[in-house]
């Protein structure tokens, strides 16, 4: 069973009138909301069915890169406007149906 200590990076990005986040850690997994507390609510719910979906489907659950995945961040999100947080893997595993 995978250690659910760590955190997986978001990253929050506004666009014109939204909002779009993103886990770098969690491919395929993204979520919107008209504000930043709307986009990352919305990004835990979609972390919570994204890894309940790989857990149905025999798929381990990824393993935060930790800060390695935010110095990507910054340098992949350079001149855009963007906000960076974290969700821990416990927060959204003790959610999961399958966790």
């Amino acid at each position: 069973m995978m250690d659910k200590s760590g955190k997986y990076l978001i990253v929050i990005e506004k666009g014109e009138g939204t909002y779009s986040a993103y886990s770098p850690d969690v491919l395929g997994c993204v979520a919107t909301g008209d504000t930043v507390e709307e986009t990352l609510e919305n990004m835990r719910d979609a972390l919570i069915f994204h890894l309940e979906a790989m857990a149905d489907d025999g798929d381990p659950w990824p393993v935060p890169r930790g800060v390695q995945s935010y110095l990507d961040a910054v340098q992949e999100s350079a001149g855009e406007d963007y906000y960076l947080t974290h969700v821990s893997v416990d927060s959204v595993a003790s959610q999961a149906i399958h966790a």
